[in-house]
């Protein structure tokens, strides 16, 4: 029998996750820093933070195949993901033993990657102090972290700082087109779009929905990428804005609510696009206020679990309102 192509059945985030330094598509000058450290053979503890999906991960991946062979790494990288292994029994249990062991070469480091470090306890990352501090001639850390709030500040001035910010479009379209290409994926231009308005510059979200739409429909154009993440369509939202704005509030009420259970709306998501055009709307300085005012108000009762149909009439009733503001004269 053929061997099984063990790629088949990975995700595309897997599959097309860079391999080396070179493959990676944006933060030019945190990677070019970072390869005179391993060129120099001066690697200080690193520390990387920044949102999900921006390169992180696969930055410190790729400078460990940079600096150890394939038949070196399991010996000589520790990977942990703090959010499984975030008490302090991990830092005195794994860490510790992988630290205080010497390497089997005469010259060279060991690397321990804590991932998600943010969700360590403060006594896991206090007790991370005195390790990191014991065990520099060997070791060398490297702490990724989405809030750097999160990391204590003895942490953070123990190691070399770097941001990794969310991808421009231009650098995520690159890396876009060679995963379309290679997969034979039929897409068009507001397809695109459409996945960079979700992605907000999270490169493993972006490739996430380009994989779940192009399996569910096999075309990705705006409405299928909007339809399979369950996100307000644009035509469906300037109907909504419409209903607000011109009809009364059973009729508005009606409208809303029928589209809601005939998408699968989220109340949240739809306030949420509704902001967005009334920012458009060249509305009265006041009239302005009460709907931003009103509209935020919402948003906070919705993130506290509150009942989406009274929300939805305090929506409705809160453009009602700004129709019977007179214009000034």
């Amino acid at each position: 029998m053929e061997p099984i192509d063990q790629k088949l059945n990975l995700p595309w985030v897997e599959k097309y996750r860079p391999k080396t330094l070179d493959e990676l598509v944006s933060h030019e000058e945190i990677i070019k820093t970072v390869t005179k450290f391993i060129r120099e053979e001066q690697v200080p503890h690193l520390l990387f933070y920044g949102p999900p999906g921006t390169g992180k991960t696969s930055t410190i991946l790729a400078c460990a195949r940079l600096l150890y062979t394939p038949a070196q790494f399991p010996s000589m990288v520790l990977d942990l993901n703090a959010s499984d292994d975030r008490g302090i029994g991990t830092v005195k249990g794994p860490i510790l033993t992988f630290a205080s062991t010497r390497t089997i070469f005469k010259s060279g480091f060991k690397l321990i990657i804590l991932d998600e470090a943010d969700a360590m306890t403060l006594e896991a990352q206090n007790a991370l102090r005195r390790v990191i501090e014991k065990y520099t001639e060997n070791i060398r850390f490297c702490i990724i972290s989405n809030f750097l709030g999160k990391i204590i500040p003895a942490l953070q001035s123990r190691c070399t700082r770097f941001r990794f910010g969310p991808l421009s479009p231009e650098q995520i379209m690159p890396r876009l087109n060679y995963v379309i290409d290679e997969e034979r994926v039929q897409i068009s231009e507001d397809g695109k779009k459409a996945l960079f308005t979700l992605a907000k510059g999270d490169m493993r979200k972006l490739l996430n929905i380009l994989q779940s739409t192009w399996f569910a429909y096999k075309n990705v154009t705006e409405d299928t990428v909007y339809s399979c993440v369950g996100h307000p369509l644009r035509s469906d939202i300037e109907n909504v804005l419409k209903w607000l704005l011109s009809e009364d509030i059973k009729t508005a009420y009606k409208n809303i609510q029928e589209l809601k259970t005939i998408r699968g709306l989220a109340l949240s998501d739809v306030l949420t696009e509704v902001h967005k055009l009334v920012h458009r709307i060249e509305f009265p300085f006041e009239t302005s206020i009460i709907l931003l005012d009103k509209m935020a108000q919402i948003e906070y009762r919705l993130a506290q679990s509150a009942n989406e149909k009274i929300q939805l009439t305090c929506l409705i009733s809160a453009f009602q309102r700004v129709k019977d503001v007179k214009p000034p004269e």
